[in-house]
């Protein structure tokens, strides 16, 4: 792999990872029209890790606060009070999300083979973005999401593992759903993609480890290429979703999902 397919590659993940467009589904698509061929597992988990610091940088303070909660008591305890019961619920949607992906990740893994399930799922990603619109929320903050709330986002995380379905626009629909103010919602959804992440590629670290040295400055590349995209878009999403114009990706979803779906029938 030379360093500019790095490059474009670590773009690639860095704008789909956290853009609602369903970067799996995108995935299945270009493997299928494009005979796109998917970089190897090592090389996957440096652009996730990419996209992983971009979360740690922009929510830094967010982290440190929440991280912090857990050891002062004294000091300013009802932020600290607010910030443990958001630690709370995101563990309480991480685990949902973990147990879900663990027992039926032979079934998940399936849809990937069947491309017309892509296609047909993004058009259902852009349902989903384009009511999430329509919705007025209550204005909730995370640190009053509750437990059932919590599993509900849970819930619709883990549908994320379906090829077509972003997990990125199921958690900040299904937080505005809720109740959650929109840039809450979108913030909640960022922080607990830092589990989900670090999940789906935990189980993969052996072949990191086993890392080519002579293609460790293009995979260098790529990590960056993913971490300064990823980054652009954290900030470009949470001022869509404050704006409530998320119905733009509906478009994008829709389209793409349903140029994919012809073809395939098409050719069946």
């Amino acid at each position: 792999m030379d360093i500019l397919k790095a490059i474009i590659l670590g773009i690639i993940q860095g704008l789909t990872e956290f853009l609602p467009i369903s970067s799996s589904g995108h995935l299945v698509l270009a493997e299928e029209y494009i005979n796109f061929d998917q970089p190897n597992i090592s090389f996957e988990i440096i652009l996730h890790l990419g996209s992983l610091l971009a979360v740690l940088v922009y929510f830094r303070k967010d982290i440190i606060e929440l991280i912090a909660s857990l050891f002062i008591y004294k000091k300013n305890e009802r932020q600290n009070r607010a910030n443990r019961n958001t630690l709370f619920y995101m563990i309480v949607v991480t685990t949902v999300t973990g147990l879900i992906g663990f027992y039926f990740k032979e079934f998940f893994t399936s849809t990937f083979s069947v491309t017309y399930y892509a296609s047909t799922l993004l058009l259902v990603t852009g349902l989903i973005l384009f009511i999430s619109d329509k919705i007025t929320p209550q204005g909730l903050k995370t640190h009053q999401l509750g437990i059932k709330k919590s599993i509900v986002i849970g819930l619709t995380q883990s549908l994320a593992i379906f090829p077509g379905i972003s997990r990125s626009g199921t958690t900040i629909a299904t937080g505005i759903f809720t109740g959650l103010k929109r840039e809450e919602a979108a913030r909640f959804s960022f922080l607990i993609s830092i589990p989900a992440i670090l999940g789906a590629n935990i189980s993969e670290i052996k072949s990191f480890m086993e890392l080519e040295k002579i293609m460790l400055m293009n995979y260098i590349f790529g990590l960056i290429a993913a971490f300064i995209a990823g980054y652009s878009v954290i900030a470009l999403l949470i001022k869509l979703v404050k704006k409530q114009k998320l119905r733009y990706f509906s478009y994008y979803c829709w389209f793409i999902g349903g140029i994919t779906l012809i073809i395939y029938f098409f050719r069946s």
